[in-house]
C-alpha cells in the first residue's frame, strides 16, 4: 500500500505543473534610472487561465464535447490498483470512457481494460456525482515461478463516483464499483463468477473540443 500512497502523492503534484517561474528582468543599460526586478512573477503555461485561480464558473458544469484524462490509484480486492482513463462526452449527460488498469502482486498480476458508459446530471457548483457501467477483459499473468500461460476472462462492472472541481478544467475524482470476473472455476471445477470491490482516487483533466 506504500507504493500506492507514493503514487498518490506524486499525482497530487500535477496541478503545480501548470505554472512556471518567469525569469527576473535585468536592469536596463540604456537609461540612468534603475528598473525594478520582478522576482516573483508567475507565467501561466495556459494563458487563458491567468487570474482564474481555483474558481469555477457559476451555473451547471459543462460536459458537452469535452475530453477527460483521469489517472488514479486505489485497490482492487485486497491488492493495489493503478488506472488511467480517457473519456469523451458527446452531450451534457452521457459519456464514454476507456479504462486500463494494473493490479500487481507477488505471485500473479492482472491487466484490466474496459469500456464504460458514464451517466450524470450536471449540477451547479463543484460537486458532480455520476454512475457508470461497462464491459471489459481481464488478463491474468502468472509470476515467474509458475509455468503457465496468461488467462483471459470477461469482466462486467458498475459503480458510482464523485468529482470535486478545483477549477473549470481540473477535478478531484473518487469512484467505487463492483467488478465481476466471469468464467472462473471453483475447486469442484464448476463455472463461477467472482466479484471484487474496486476503489480509486485520482484527478480528472478536461479539454473542451472546438465544435
Amino acid at each position: 500500500m506504500s507504493r500506492a500512497l507514493l503514487a498518490l502523492a506524486l499525482l497530487m503534484l500535477v496541478p503545480a505543473m501548470v505554472f512556471a517561474q518567469a525569469p527576473a528582468e535585468e536592469p536596463s543599460a540604456d537609461t540612468d534610472t534603475p528598473t525594478k526586478t520582478k522576482s516573483s512573477q508567475l507565467q501561466y503555461l495556459v494563458p487563458e487561465m491567468e487570474g482564474q485561480g481555483f474558481r469555477v464558473d457559476p451555473g451547471k458544469r459543462q460536459f458537452k464535447h469535452r475530453l477527460a484524462f483521469s489517472p488514479a490509484v486505489g485497490q482492487l480486492g485486497d491488492g493495489n490498483y493503478y488506472a488511467f482513463r480517457v473519456g469523451y462526452n458527446p452531450n451534457e449527460w452521457l459519456g464514454y470512457e476507456a479504462s486500463l488498469g494494473h493490479n500487481p502482486d507477488k505471485s500473479v498480476h492482472a491487466l484490466l481494460n474496459s469500456l464504460n458508459v458514464v451517466v450524470r446530471y450536471p449540477l451547479p457548483g463543484r460537486f458532480q456525482p455520476y454512475v457508470s457501467a461497462g464491459y471489459g477483459m481481464m488478463l491474468v499473468f502468472p509470476g515467474a515461478i509458475f509455468k503457465a500461460d496468461p488467462v483471459t476472462k470477461n469482466v462486467v462492472g458498475a459503480g458510482a463516483g464523485l468529482e470535486i472541481y478545483l477549477r473549470n478544467d481540473v477535478a478531484l475524482r473518487s469512484e467505487i464499483r463492483n467488478t465481476t470476473v466471469l468464467g472462473g472455476r471453483t475447486e469442484a471445477d464448476t463455472s463461477a463468477a467472482f466479484s471484487y470491490r474496486e476503489f480509486t482516487f485520482g484527478m480528472t483533466f478536461y479539454k473542451t473540443l472546438n465544435r
